[in-house]
């Protein structure tokens, strides 16, 4: 069982993990405080509104270690946007996260989703657990009972109101725009020098993706290794309890980092060290 601590980012080389399924390399560290380790399989799944570009200081970080990092782009999201339609849903981007471990024949992964990707992320890990060792939730939904879709459901099932509302002004009546909804305060602070680069990449995001409910057969994320980043720098809207849900509980390595919602845009290298310490727990 795992403790769970308060992580900040100026102490990031300090993150623990829980043991993997299978035996994991001996780790050092080298005189700039990177982690050495043998290669490692890292799987890094963009919330909503992004896509796998999202990753990309924290993929070049890690690569350059060494290690192998493989970051898709959902359907329906960022380049892939010319794909999107009424019928992307929830059972799209699991089975897009399966086809990138199938066919890259991806075993050992430590495997982490961003914001409602959580959900998408959980349904590959049940399809396909005995190739997971690590599933990190990056600031991420946790689903469990009573919450397995990204909008929480009314008592009687429903859709609540200001989702049907939001849904009248939808361009094609299906792609939700992050601008129409939030400020870009949401994601990152607007001076960061990165703000107008992550302003430019959002795309329109298919919304059966969030109302789609996740139905589990193998436990999902239950039984495996896992842990929770909470990205509590984030000075507009923290992320609340109802994301995090049973995360800071027994089971799992629950880490707070003083950085920004994407804080893998504004501060990959403490992101990309923190998985490198779990991933070698």
């Amino acid at each position: 069982m795992s403790i769970n601590r308060r992580h900040i980012l100026g102490a990031a080389a300090a993150a623990t993990g829980l043991a993997a399924c299978s035996p994991q390399p001996v780790a050092t560290t080298d005189c700039s405080g990177d982690l050495q380790t043998a290669p490692l399989t890292f799987l890094l799944i963009h919330g909503t509104w992004h896509g796998g570009w999202v990753w990309k200081y924290v993929r070049q970080h890690l690569e350059d270690q060494g290690h192998r990092v493989f970051t898709p782009t959902l359907t329906g999201c960022g380049e892939r946007e010319h794909l999107s339609s009424p019928d992307v849903g929830l059972d799209t981007h699991i089975q897009d996260i399966v086809n990138v471990i199938e066919y890259e024949n991806l075993r050992d992964i430590f495997i982490s989703a961003h914001s409602f990707s959580g959900v998408a992320m959980t349904g590959a890990v049940d399809r396909l657990r005995d190739r997971i060792t690590h599933v990190n939730f990056f600031d991420a939904l946790v689903p469990r009972e009573g919450r397995m879709s990204a909008v929480e459901r009314d008592p009687d099932g429903g859709l609540p109101e200001y989702f049907l509302e939001r849904r009248k002004n939808f361009p094609d009546g299906y792609k939700m725009v992050f601008e129409a909804d939030y400020p870009l305060e949401m994601l990152l602070p607007v001076q960061h020098p990165r703000a107008g680069w992550v302003r430019s990449k959002l795309s329109t995001h298919p919304a059966r993706t969030w109302t789609d409910t996740l139905t589990l057969a193998n436990g999902g994320w239950e039984g495996l290794p896992r842990s929770y980043i909470h990205c509590v720098g984030q000075e507009f809207a923290k992320s609340s309890e109802k994301m995090i849900g049973p995360a800071r509980g027994e089971g799992w390595n629950f880490i707070e980092l003083e950085i920004p919602r994407n804080g893998m845009v504004t501060d990959p290298e403490p992101v990309a060290r923190t998985f490198l310490r779990l991933a070698v727990k």
